[in-house]
C-alpha cells in the first residue's frame, strides 16, 4: 500500500508543475503584452467630452412673462426662448415720445423768435437810417442858423432852438443804434437757441431709439442651435440683467479634452491619430485627430495657480490639455453629451 501510495503522488507531480508553468507562461505572456503596450503607445484617462456651451442671460431687467422652451428641449439659432414683461419699459416710452414732441415745439416756437428778431432787426436798421437823416437834417439847420446868427437874421432863441434840436437828433441817432447793437446781438443768442433746442431734441431721439432697444431685449432669442439644459427661472420671476436663466448645448460639435502628462506628450502632434474609448459606450470603438496641445499646463488655468518661488516647492508631474476632434462625428454626434468620460489611446 505504502509502495501505490508513493507511486500516485509521482504520477500526480507532473501535472501541478505543467499547470504552474502554464500559469507562469500566460503571465508572462499578458506581462510582456502590457509592457510592450506601455512602451508603444500613450494613454489617458483623464479626458472628457467637451461641447460649446452658451449660457441664456438677459439684456434688461424684468419680470419673466413667458417661457417658450422645456428642461433639455431643442432649439434652433433665433428661437424665441423667454419674453419678459414691457408695460413698465412701453411707459417710459410713451413718457420720451411726448417729451419729444414738446421738444419738437420748443425749436418752433424758438424759430419763431428768431424770425420776429431778424424782422425787428431789419426795422431797427430803418430807423437807424432814419435817424441818421434827421441828425443831418438838424446839423444842417444849425450851421445856416449860426450863420444867420452872425448875421443878425434870427434871434437867439431860434438859434438855441436848432441847437436844442440838433443834439436831441444826435441823441436819438445814439440810441437808435444801441437798439441795433442789441437787435443784433439778440439774434446770436436765438440762434444758439436753436442749436441748443436742436441738440436736445437729438439727444431725447437717441434715449427712444435706446428705449426701443431696450423693448425689444424683453424678447430672448435662443444665440445658436443646440438643446436646452435645465432651466433656472419660472413665470413671474424677477431676473436680473445678465442673470443666467439657462444655457444652450451646441449638439452639433463635440470634442474631447485629453489631459497627458507632461511627459507623454512628446509623439502627441496635430494631426496625430488617436483611439478613443468612451466610459458610457465601452463597445463603441472611436478614433479622433490630435487638433492642437494647449499653451500652458492646466495648473496655470487655475483659480490659485501653484507658484514655485514660494519655499514649498514640491515636484508634480504637470498634465496639458490636448484636443482632439472625432474622426466620424455625423454618425455618433447622437450618442455624445457634454461631460462623458474618455479613454484616450495614442501610438508613440
Amino acid at each position: 500500500m505504502e509502495q501505490r501510495s508513493t507511486h500516485s503522488n509521482k504520477k500526480k507531480s507532473p501535472v501541478k508543475l505543467i499547470i504552474l508553468l502554464s500559469v507562469l507562461s500566460i503571465g508572462a505572456f499578458i506581462g510582456f503584452k502590457k509592457i510592450r503596450f506601455a512602451l508603444t503607445h500613450e494613454t489617458t484617462d483623464n479626458a472628457q467630452v467637451e461641447a460649446q456651451i452658451t449660457p441664456v442671460l438677459p439684456r434688461v431687467a424684468g419680470y419673466v412673462k413667458n417661457i417658450t422652451v422645456k428642461d433639455y428641449d431643442s432649439v434652433k439659432a433665433g428661437d424665441l426662448l423667454v419674453e419678459l414683461d414691457d408695460a413698465e419699459l412701453q411707459a417710459q416710452l410713451s413718457e420720451m415720445d411726448a417729451d419729444y414732441k414738446q421738444a419738437e415745439v420748443d425749436i418752433i416756437q424758438a424759430r419763431a423768435n428768431l424770425n420776429n428778431a431778424v424782422i425787428s432787426l431789419k426795422v431797427n436798421k430803418g430807423n437807424l437810417e432814419l435817424s441818421d437823416y434827421k441828425n443831418s437834417k438838424a446839423l444842417a439847420d444849425f450851421n445856416r442858423d449860426k450863420k444867420l446868427y452872425e448875421g443878425e437874421a434870427i434871434t437867439k432863441k431860434q438859434l438855441d432852438d436848432s441847437k436844442f434840436n440838433y443834439e436831441i437828433a444826435t441823441k436819438t441817432a445814439a440810441n437808435v443804434k444801441n437798439d441795433l447793437s442789441t437787435a443784433e446781438s439778440r439774434i446770436a443768442v436765438l440762434q444758439s437757441a436753436i442749436q441748443k433746442a436742436e441738440a436736445v431734441m437729438t439727444v431725447k431721439r437717441a434715449r427712444i431709439d435706446q428705449q426701443q432697444l431696450k423693448i425689444t431685449y424683453t424678447k430672448v432669442y435662443a444665440p445658436q442651435g443646440g438643446k436646452i439644459g435645465k432651466k433656472t427661472i419660472s413665470i413671474g420671476q424677477f431676473v436680473q440683467i445678465g442673470t443666467p436663466m439657462f444655457s444652450i448645448v451646441n449638439d452639433s460639435a463635440y470634442w474631447i479634452v485629453a489631459n497627458f502628462k507632461e511627459n507623454q506628450i512628446k509623439s502627441l502632434l496635430p494631426g496625430k491619430k488617436v483611439d478613443i474609448e468612451i466610459d458610457a459606450f465601452p463597445d463603441m470603438k472611436l478614433t479622433g485627430t490630435v487638433a492642437s496641445l494647449s499653451e500652458a499646463t492646466g495648473a496655470k488655468f487655475a483659480l490659485l495657480p501653484p507658484d514655485n518661488s514660494s519655499g514649498n516647492f514640491v515636484k508634480v508631474t504637470q498634465r496639458v490639455p490636448v484636443k482632439i476632434w472625432f474622426d466620424n462625428l455625423p454618425q455618433i454626434k447622437h450618442f455624445l453629451r457634454a461631460g462623458l468620460s474618455a479613454s484616450i489611446i495614442a501610438e508613440k
